[in-house]
């Protein structure tokens, strides 16, 4: 890798669902209230499958992914949003697939870094009620019913994580990543947090309180890393995924055209 990059296979251009229309979903909402007739959930497994199916058909052949995480508030004017962009071209221009949540904000800037340079834009966007209008530099998107389904692809696809300030759902993502690490259900793959100012506070807590108290350790915390520096962000990504996990964490994957697949992803 000489020329300090990551090679990888194309990804499709085919799309999902359309966009706004009737995305509006109450069976996730149901399937929470408690036990439902026998029927009911051998139909929402049955729901739940498809959604995963879908999601590996999808993102099956893209290779080395980042994850980008933040907010879906941030216009186009804000510091963050210039940031994340900034990231997604770096991240691009590294070899890796920018992936995200595919919505506007945060996920619309690091989608539209990767497109400036020719990168792979993909996202995995959620049925909400809210928020949902897509961003416009996507090569690829898949729209999933569930909440879990979608954070798994966005972790199973990834061998990094970026996350930019945001609200309930950013809170969710990086700690369940954090979780996964510290728990040995996913590799020590690295996780990067911009926004020193919006973060710091948080940090602080995660040192002061939690690792005096014992609930986590050092080590843990210190595999997050907080700054302000796009640069130092994706060179921090890039190092340790070439050093530590190698690009052969995705192993070459041979389309089979039984299932209708090519190089660019499913026919759908």
């Amino acid at each position: 890798m000489n020329d300090g990059s990551l090679p990888g296979p194309v990804p499709s251009s085919s799309g999902g669902a359309s966009w706004g229309k009737s995305t509006r979903s109450s069976d996730e909402y149901y399937w929470l209230e408690g036990p439902q007739s026998r029927r009911r959930e051998l139909l929402r497994l049955v729901r739940i499958l498809y959604d995963f199916i879908k999601g590996y058909r999808a993102l099956h052949f893209l290779g080395p992914c980042v994850t980008v995480f933040g907010s879906a508030r941030f216009r186009e004017d804000h510091r963050y949003y210039h940031m994340a962009r900034e990231v997604g071209r770096l991240l691009a221009q590294k070899g890796f697939t920018v992936l995200t949540g595919g919505g506007p904000g945060i996920m619309e800037a690091a989608n539209r870094g990767a497109r400036d340079v020719g990168g792979k834009s993909i996202g995995c966007n959620i049925e909400l009620p809210t928020e949902q209008k897509p961003n416009p530099y996507l090569d690829q998107w898949t729209e999933f019913r569930y909440f879990f389904v979608r954070k798994v692809m966005l972790v199973k696809y990834s061998c990094a994580f970026i996350v930019f300030p945001g609200g309930f759902g950013t809170l969710d993502e990086i700690f369940e990543t954090a979780t996964l690490i510290q728990t040995g259900k996913i590799l020590r793959f690295p996780v990067v947090v911009l926004g020193m100012d919006y973060w710091g506070p948080l940090h602080d807590f995660l040192k002061s309180t939690m690792v005096q108290e014992g609930t986590i350790t050092s080590e843990e915390l210190s595999g997050l890393m907080l700054t302000d520096s796009p640069l130092d962000a994706v060179e921090r990504v890039f190092t340790e995924v070439t050093t530590n996990f190698g690009i052969k964490a995705w192993p070459a994957m041979c389309p089979s055209w039984v299932l209708g697949e090519t190089a660019r992803g499913p026919r759908e």
